[in-house]
């Protein structure tokens, strides 16, 4: 895990509660409408317009404990050479931050999952999603130790059912049997599709009530994007941001931990 800055003012968390974000960020990228993927092709390999759209997302952040990425670049021309984790850090004054890139196609593009944080964690861990095609991985975090660990996990799984059945059950290997855990991601499935389920009874994780739907960002229908979260952890409120970038929208939870779990340290 990086330290984005000395200076950063961390979060308090008197009551135990934790605000969790996720957003696939489409590399800083902007969709408005469906032919926006074919007129508008040119953008998504240029840096155009995506660091103002960055500033634009960072200025959200800040209301956030822990924050998941998807779909961040790493450091390619689509984004002017720029590490959006590291750049969403820094702007939005995160303590720590880290990433893991998965994708690279030449020197033009390159795809990660990130994760931005209060407090460091206490192990970082990324591996590779199975799949035909690779390019896909999760992110695992731990914070605290024993059973009053809080495990995080980020993933971006695959658009075919088969993929994402093999990537799910590899998921519920990494979760096991913590009691404590939370997966955010572009998850590509509705909360209550076949390969969640099974999700779901393989490890603490419980399905979401109403999840708020994400996908298209413009007129959004599906509930594709999800903040999990096991059933000893409370969900006070989950809700979707209305927010420009990306064609996916911000998904968000308040939730409360059971103590003794803590991840955020006190305000100063």
């Amino acid at each position: 895990m990086t330290r984005a800055s000395a200076d950063s003012t961390p979060h308090v968390d008197a009551h135990r509660t934790l605000t969790l974000l996720s957003c696939n960020i489409l590399a800083g990228g902007s969709v408005k409408r469906y032919r926006d993927y074919v007129t508008h092709s040119w953008k998504h390999v240029l840096p155009h317009g995506k660091r103002e759209n960055l500033d634009d997302l960072a200025r959200l952040l800040g209301d956030f404990d822990l924050v998941a990425l998807q779909e961040a670049d790493a450091g390619s021309l689509r984004s002017g050479f720029l590490n959006q984790t590291q750049y969403l850090a820094q702007a939005a004054k995160f303590p720590y931050w880290t990433h893991q890139p998965n994708r690279r196609v030449s020197k033009l593009a390159t795809s990660s999952n990130g994760l931005l944080a209060r407090e460091e964690p206490n192990e970082v861990l990324d591996y590779p999603l199975p799949g035909r095609i690779p390019g896909r991985g999760a992110l695992w975090a731990r914070f605290g130790e024993g059973d009053d660990a809080l495990v995080v996990v980020v993933a971006h799984l695959s658009l075919g059912a088969q993929a994402r059945a093999r990537q799910v059950a590899f998921l519920a290997e990494l979760i096991g049997g913590h009691r404590h855990a939370v997966l955010m991601g572009d998850l590509n499935t509705s909360a209550h599709s076949k390969e969640l389920e099974s999700l779901y009874r393989h490890t603490s994780l419980a399905p979401p009530e109403h999840p708020p739907a994400t996908f298209p960002s413009w007129k959004p229908k599906r509930a594709i994007d999800h903040i999990l979260v096991s059933s000893e952890i409370e969900v006070e409120q989950r809700w979707a941001l209305a927010h420009p970038v990306s064609d996916h929208l911000p998904i968000a939870a308040r939730v409360r931990l059971p103590a003794p779990v803590r991840v955020a340290r006190p305000r100063s």
